[in-house]
């Protein structure tokens, strides 16, 4: 080989992967993972260790949201960042559970994604033997709906929600909707019973003011159960 260099000599097919990477452009992020327990499995911690991140680029965290419900520790963790004056100018919020194991590729995956939406996620399942993918509502069916999808494989695909297992926001989206965005909502009021995860709550209110979500089923993340050391 030339002493010119492997990248030099394939100079197009170089640029070409940094283009597709972002890794030229701001990657700033925080990473926040609520644990109302305040307890990891070391088998999920191993896999965070192993997370790859930008070279040279500003990545903060995990911080962690102790001893909350779910929707309220993300609601205090997005007004954490935008009250913060540095984290508040950052682009990005990851969001790892306490029990999800994302590939160490899976970051850096996840950035690709983020010109033509404004968050993706990897693709992880719900626990148990009929587990179903976290990738909810087709945005071509009508009316709008967050029945789970069918993954198609390794692609970028379309949805109109996700489970927040392994996602990342951009965090200006946050900036242009209105508070609260994470809320857990169990009533019912004179139209009927109403529920909502922290998630699908998110979704459905972003989603009305045009933004856009997918799932990068290339990101294939693991869903740990701990009680019965079982991966899914």
């Amino acid at each position: 080989m030339s002493d010119a260099g492997y990248h030099n000599l394939n100079f197009e097919q170089s640029v070409k992967r940094l283009e597709q990477a972002k890794s030229y452009q701001d990657l700033s992020t925080v990473w926040i993972c609520p644990t109302p327990k305040g307890m990891i499995s070391s088998k999920v911690v191993g896999t965070w260790i192993g997370l790859m991140r930008p070279m040279n680029q500003k990545v903060f965290g995990p911080i962690f949201i102790e001893g909350k419900e779910v929707g309220a520790a993300y609601q205090s963790a997005v007004e954490m960042i935008l009250s913060h004056p540095e984290l508040s100018t950052w682009k990005y919020m990851l969001t790892v559970e306490e029990d999800n194991c994302p590939p160490s590729d899976g970051l850096l995956k996840l950035y690709e994604g983020m010109t033509k939406f404004d968050c993706v996620g990897g693709l992880y399942w719900t626990k148990g033997e009929g587990g179903q993918p976290m990738c909810y509502g087709n945005p071509k069916s009508m009316p709008k709906n967050f029945i789970p999808q069918i993954p198609q494989p390794e692609t970028l695909q379309e949805c109109n929600g996700l489970g927040m297992g392994f996602n990342l926001f951009k965090i200006e989206m946050f900036k242009k909707l209105p508070s609260p965005w994470f809320r857990t909502v169990q009533e019912v009021t004179g139209a009927g019973a109403r529920a909502y995860t922290q998630d699908l709550w998110f979704f459905e209110q972003a989603g009305r003011q045009g933004f856009r979500f997918a799932c990068d089923t290339r990101i294939k993340v693991g869903h740990w159960d701990a009680q019965n050391k079982m991966m899914w």
